[in-house]
């Protein structure tokens, strides 16, 4: 059976076997999710959040206890969470990226607000 990912922000998907961890879903697709632990729980970096738990395997005793209740805001970390069907993973952005980001954003409403003057 076949499962399909698809990756927001990106659009990128993916058909996968039933069974295939999002964190190997992901690079098939060319979505870098990142890791330090080589996909063995132990990192927390590929925490991911998902939009619909039903179309993934039930979450293991290994992962729920890394997430310590953070599954409630539909968290998972990519490496442990299995596809069953179709699912839509919300990939963070990496957090220097997303500093920079913030800073452009500030500088540009900073820009338009000065414009009004």
């Amino acid at each position: 059976m076949e499962a399909e990912v698809t990756f927001l922000p990106s659009g990128s998907s993916v058909k996968v076997r039933r069974g295939t961890s999002l964190l190997d879903a992901a690079r098939k697709a060319g979505v870098h999710i990142p890791t330090r632990c080589g996909g063995k729980a132990g990192c927390f970096m590929c925490k991911i959040k998902v939009s619909d738990d039903r179309g993934l395997l039930p979450m293991g005793d290994v992962e729920r206890r890394k997430l310590a209740g953070m599954q409630e805001q539909s968290f998972r970390l990519a490496c442990q969470a299995r596809a069953a069907g179709k699912v839509e993973v919300h990939v963070p952005m990496d957090p220097l990226r997303a500093a920079v980001q913030k800073q452009l954003e500030l500088a540009r409403k900073k820009e338009n607000d000065d414009k009004l003057w």
